[in-house]
């Protein structure tokens, strides 16, 4: 058929996967930061107070203080290619876009930060995507992170005249190829410690307690990834969670007080690891590698060591192509 003369080109369909991770300043100074804990911060997913309250707060406190303190952090793991997160990233895409073959166009964004759901997505869909597989990067399932991927993805494509057919990856908190990988990684990383680890500390981000009595599986998904990958290894793992802000009751065990605990309690060798996170990043590579450590040895502890994440190591890509192929079936 003859296309009539000024009609509007058309790029050839494919098929897209569209990895989203949660963000990074897009440099370690105090204004690069501002800008992202005001874009991180201002999301109601993240923060459920109402904005009226919270943004006065969120302006007029948070962000004249916390950024600098953050940027001191950032400065501490940055890399000469960037954030680790973004960097880690990049690599995530460009491996699986050569696993998966020119068949399928893979792009990877961040909520917060660059580069951004949406222009990704748009540029997705110029290039011909007319099925896009959006991949947030969360074993664990949370309003505060998978939801919100959903939320900015759902309102691009909602003003989309041609809107792409869409899938979303599920949470894999419990899928035998997430805790395989776990396991392979973990493992390696211990044959390389010059000690052998008297407890092995399972770090994942911590929530806002009232988010499990509001219906967020994420505490229960959590538990359950510790449980599944304790069985899988034949060895017992203490869970806690890290990150903890504000005034607000949070999940617990806190990892800072877990810590302390266990070298209180005489465990003079630990290793700690966090398998909520796709990539290593400010919270495992600052806050658990550096200020764990720190914490450690202050309690009495000797030998301390952090586990790197599955980034993208071999058997972190194995279990990210093998969940993207599965929900790419059919498509592909």
């Amino acid at each position: 058929m003859e296309i009539p003369a000024g009609h509007p080109e058309i790029a050839q369909p494919r098929v897209g996967v569209l990895l989203v991770n949660l963000g990074t300043p897009d440099a370690p100074t105090t204004p690069a930061v501002r800008r992202y804990l005001k874009q991180f911060l201002s999301d109601p997913r993240v923060v459920e107070i109402p904005q009226l309250v919270w943004q006065p707060i969120l302006r007029g406190l948070i962000l004249n203080t916390r950024p600098k303190r953050s940027a001191e952090a950032y400065a501490k793991v940055w890399t000469d290619k960037g954030s680790p997160l973004a960097v880690y990233s990049a690599a995530q895409a460009e491996k699986l876009a050569d696993r998966l073959g020119s068949d399928v166009h893979v792009r990877y964004a961040m909520r917060y930060g660059e580069p951004a759901i949406e222009q990704q997505l748009l540029d997705m869909k110029e290039a011909g995507c007319e099925r896009i597989l959006i991949a947030p990067l969360y074993p664990q399932y949370s309003g505060a992170t998978t939801a919100t991927v959903m939320d900015e993805s759902f309102r691009i494509l909602a003003e989309m005249r041609w809107q792409p057919a869409v899938r979303s990856l599920p949470p894999y908190h419990d899928d035998p190829a997430y805790i395989d990988a776990l396991k392979i990684s973990v493992e390696g990383e211990l044959a390389k410690l010059d000690f052998a680890p008297d407890a092995l500390v399972v770090s994942f981000h911590g929530m806002p307690e009232r988010t499990l009595f509001l219906g967020d599986p994420y505490h229960c998904q959590c538990q359950k990834t510790a449980r599944l990958l304790s069985e899988h290894m034949g060895r017992e793992l203490t869970v806690s969670f890290q990150s903890q802000f504000g005034r607000a009751k949070w999940l617990e065990p806190a990892t800072d007080d877990t810590i302390q605990r266990l070298a209180g309690e005489g465990r003079k060798n630990i290793a700690i690891f966090a398998p909520g996170f796709a990539v290593d990043c400010l919270e495992t590579l600052e806050e658990l590698a550096i200020e764990g450590k720190e914490q450690f040895e202050a309690a009495g502890g000797e030998n301390f060591a952090y586990l790197s994440c599955l980034n993208d190591s071999e058997a972190g890509m194995d279990m990210l192509e093998a969940l993207v192929a599965r929900e790419l079936s059919g498509w592909i």
